[in-house]
């Protein structure tokens, strides 16, 4: 067996009310496929819950012009903490999300008429950057990658912004079990994008994979970007400290990958062994698949799925089975935009 990276399945983003975050997103960034919206216990994920097993509804949204979703994740039985300090970049841990778009001007037109919180001018004519209503960070990128729906305004997850204290430490990681192994740029200096308004230092490196290869839904994810800041002037604060997996803000970055044995022992070699590993299928609502959690080099949660079952048409029972497919080959682009059907029109 081989170890496979299809691509970035999905944001994980703790929030206070499930349903709004999906409509806001389903409105203004089409994110308005819902493969899942699942009300359970996370019994495996004590170790990140103080050990107590809560109960939480999540939501996996996708937008089917192409790249990675955002699994929107509430408590149901506690209420979720913020972070102790505003988050700045460079903070240890998940700092924004890029969402992929062709017409950034259309989106930031329409943004600002809309409730998000901060909105930047277009920079350098290729992103900008916006605080969602519940003062989560996102980078618009100018990118050209479709799957289908060519003429939306607004892809799906192209990527992430991490704050790491190690440079090479978090590159050697990325690169030797996710494959970043592509150094498209890496500068230091003062970056008025980040500056926190404090003109702060930084190292800033954008990684891209060389290896295209992929399976299952891999085309659907299409191309990544990860992009590590480090602060250089300034102790970082701890973006999760003391607080839950599940809590306000970005929870986790998720990988849909095959071969998940494969990784799991190349983790252990390197020192990142799985903190979490659910060993069989899970079933995850309609859908299912093994999953399994490892920490980088600052304890950002990495989500890592092998995904079993997705449902297409869950009231005739139709659903994909990729346990059964060759895991090197990719899905039917007919047979994913199957997928449209769940396609959301109105508010929850």
């Amino acid at each position: 067996m081989q170890k496979i990276i299809n691509g970035i399945q999905q944001i994980g983003i703790g929030v206070t009310d499930a349903n709004a975050v999906f409509n806001w997103y389903r409105v203004h960034l089409g994110f308005d496929i819902m493969v899942f919206n699942d009300v359970a216990t996370a019994n495996l994920m004590t170790r990140y819950t103080a050990g107590t097993p809560e109960q939480r509804q999540a939501i996996l949204a996708l937008n089917m012009t192409g790249g990675g979703g955002l699994e929107i994740w509430q408590f149901r039985n506690r209420k979720p903490q913020p972070p102790q300090n505003l988050v700045q970049f460079g903070d240890l841990g998940i700092n924004a999300i890029k969402i992929r778009s062709a017409k950034i001007e259309q989106i930031h037109k329409a943004l600002q008429n809309s409730t998000v919180t901060e909105l930047s001018e277009i920079l350098e004519g290729n992103h900008f950057y916006f605080k969602d209503p519940w003062d989560n960070w996102v980078q618009l990128v100018n990118e050209h990658y479709y799957f289908a729906n060519k003429d939306s305004d607004s892809g799906g997850v192209l990527g992430v912004i991490i704050g790491v204290s190690d440079m090479d430490a978090s590159l050697y990681f990325y690169d030797k079990l996710l494959g970043y192994d592509t150094v498209s740029s890496d500068f230091s200096g003062v970056f008025e994008e980040f500056s926190n308004r404090g003109g702060n230092i930084y190292r800033r490196v954008l990684l891209t994979r060389s290896n295209k290869r992929s399976g299952g839904f891999g085309e659907l994810y299409g191309p990544s970007q990860i992009e590590l800041i480090q602060a250089l002037d300034r102790v970082p604060d701890i973006i999760f400290k003391n607080r839950l997996w599940g809590d306000l803000g970005f929870i986790h970055l998720c990988f849909d990958v095959s071969g998940l044995d494969v990784l799991r022992l190349e983790a252990e070699k390197i020192g990142h062994s799985f903190t979490v590993d659910s060993a069989n299928s899970f079933d995850m609502g309609d859908a299912a698949g093994r999953f399994a959690y490892m920490e980088d080099p600052d304890g950002t949660l990495i989500e890592l799925v092998e995904t079993h079952k997705v449902p297409v048409y869950k009231k005739w029972g139709v659903f994909i089975d990729l346990k059964k497919r060759n895991p090197h080959k990719p899905l039917p682009k007919w047979m994913v935009k199957l997928m449209a059907i769940h396609k959301v029109n109105k508010d929850l």
